[in-house]
């Protein structure tokens, strides 16, 4: 039965992931449907993440003390309730409350369900836990953009059928997470608190988090402007090409996670990060000089680099992680990635309406790869003190 119920958790958070990424090939076929900037693209986007950091330290929690199904249940049916607002949609105000309604969602599930597949791992490895975590979640990130891509550009009703997909794909985790213990694995009593760590947590926590950021940062891009940037360089109106560029890079990034299981956080971030900075780098070149392939190839190298630095991360604070706060610790963990994920996204939009959306990815870029720089120069430097 916890070999199931683990099994289980992890389709739940892969089908939760997949379907926030689900418009992802469709935003440009909203942009020019409602009208909006390429800077309320990204605002749409970002609503997600505003509202899904508050539920992760709202109701993430809440998992520790009343039990998963009470969480992880209700959670499955807003998922559901923003599926069908996408469906639904008719303006931009339909995109706001859709991805509102998902990011309710993904933060009340993805501290408790990250939690429930440490406990569940039916050898209690940690580090697999880790590593079925992370590759569920990337690999729901890629998913969703190809899954859509495909049904909007070959199937009927392309701004209606792969969230109908996605109602049906919830049906069995809403009953595999019907069956989860209502009984908490702490005796303490929850209430709405600002993020704290324990002591022993917070330097994992420091420089995973920051790396994990900025894994997420990429991620961010990608998922909002990355398809309208390869339509730019590919001279194609295809909605499959630029959700498979998304999905090429959470593919690599999925595969490097698997390839790097079994390694040390340190070892991890140490291959990831550079490979993250070269992965920018060529993405930022690829622009300047209009080139597909190179664009592909920033896109893989980045993939890789990205799996590499974020199973470090998790791995780093899930050891960390002191049992009956499991859940409250890597809620935290996860607004860390979201806020990675939502707010320079926002900064790119904006930039877009003001200098054009491949200058405004070569700041990006730019940015993001000196700073992934910085946090290898602090692991070394943390690493030469531990010596």
């Amino acid at each position: 039965m916890s070999r199931w119920r683990f099994w289980a958790c992890a389709y739940t958070l892969l089908i939760l992931v997949t379907g926030t990424n689900l418009p992802t090939p469709l935003y440009r076929a909203y942009e020019a449907r409602f009208g909006f900037s390429p800077l309320t693209l990204t605002l749409i986007f970002a609503a997600y993440v505003f509202v899904l950091i508050p539920s992760l330290l709202m109701v993430g929690p809440l998992s520790d003390a009343v039990g998963r199904r009470r969480v992880l249940l209700p959670s499955v049916g807003v998922a559901a309730l923003g599926s069908l607002a996408f469906a639904l949609a008719g303006g931009t105000g339909w995109l706001f409350a859709a991805r509102l309604l998902q990011g309710l969602a993904v933060g009340a599930a993805s501290g408790a369900l990250t939690a429930a597949l440490t406990e569940l791992e039916p050898r209690g490895d940690r580090r697999r836990a880790a590593l079925v975590s992370t590759v569920a979640s990337v690999g729901g990130l890629a998913l969703g953009p190809l899954l859509a891509g495909f049904l909007a550009q070959y199937a009927p009703a392309p701004r209606v059928l792969p969230f109908v997909v996605e109602l049906v794909l919830l049906v069995p985790a809403a009953l595999a997470m019907a069956t989860l213990p209502a009984t908490g694995t702490t005796s303490a009593g929850w209430r709405p608190r600002r993020p704290q760590l324990p002591a022993a947590v917070r330097p994992a926590f420091a420089t995973g988090g920051m790396a994990s950021f900025l894994a997420f940062a990429v991620v961010g891009l990608f998922l909002t402007l990355v398809p309208t940037y390869v339509t730019a360089l590919s001279h194609s109106g295809n909605l499959l090409v630029g959700g498979a560029a998304v999905a090429l890079m959470l593919t690599c990034s999925a595969l490097a996670q698997l390839a790097g299981y079994g390694r040390t956080p340190h070892q991890l971030a140490v291959a990831g990060l550079p490979l993250l900075t070269v992965g920018l780098v060529l993405l930022a070149v690829s622009g300047s000089v209009s080139s597909l392939p190179l664009l592909l190839a920033a896109t893989a190298v980045a993939g890789v680099g990205q799996g590499l630095t974020f199973l470090g991360g998790l791995t780093a604070v899930n050891h960390a992680a002191p049992e009956g706060r499991r859940a409250d610790v890597l809620s935290s963990f996860y607004v860390v990635i979201y806020l990675g994920v939502g707010l320079p996204v926002v900064g790119v939009g904006f930039l877009t309406t003001e200098v054009g959306l491949l200058v405004a990815v070569r700041y990006f870029a730019a940015t993001v790869a000196a700073l992934c720089l910085v946090v290898l120069a602090v692991l070394a430097a943390n690493r030469d003190r531990a010596r």
